[in-house]
């Protein structure tokens, strides 16, 4: 009688439900404190490092409920999968942060890049900055397919770097 494997979908959403909610504090914590209108290096390097800790320990707890064994395919499956339920979970926080909690969210981030942005270009006019500002918030939807998108990629990374470092294939006899 065969071992009954266990499955990818269970650990990739209970982490990934997990990480979701890690990330929500951590949103809300960024609000609490108004550092949620900038993307600043340290808060992406703390982001990633959550992604890379929950992708770990799910990737490593399924190798476990596999009896010590793992192969990169079933590493990279529930990592992207951690990464697609917690980046699902993080964007719909965004979703009702940005429209509901705090809906003039774009004007005020908008209003801190200004100074930011003709400091970096002095050519610059009032004109372009307002053209480009109508365009971001006319393509803002688009934030959402894409940060699905990137949280795959960067599961998709982090799984193979967790598969080849816990990797342990079953003996063949």
């Amino acid at each position: 009688m065969e071992e009954q494997q266990p499955k990818t979908g269970k650990f990739a959403l209970n982490y990934g439900l997990l990480l979701g909610v890690v990330s929500v504090v951590f949103g809300v914590m960024l609000y609490s404190q108004k550092l949620h209108y900038e993307t600043s290096a340290p808060v992406m390097v703390v982001s990633v490092i959550l992604t890379a800790v929950a992708i770990f320990l799910g990737v490593n707890a399924f190798k476990k409920a596999n009896g010590g064994y793992l192969k990169i395919g079933e590493a990279l499956k529930v990592a992207v999968g951690i990464a697609l339920v917690s980046a699902i979970i993080s964007l719909l926080f965004q979703y009702v942060l940005t429209n509901f909690i705090e809906p003039d969210f774009m004007d005020k981030a908008m209003e801190i890049a200004k100074p930011k942005a003709f400091e970096q270009n002095p050519s610059l006019t009032e004109e372009q900055w307002e053209k480009g500002v109508e365009m971001q918030k006319n393509l803002a939807w688009m934030r959402y397919p894409i940060g699905l998108i990137i949280s795959c990629v960067i599961g998709l990374v982090l799984g193979l770097i967790t598969g080849l470092i816990l990797k342990k294939e079953k003996p063949a006899y």
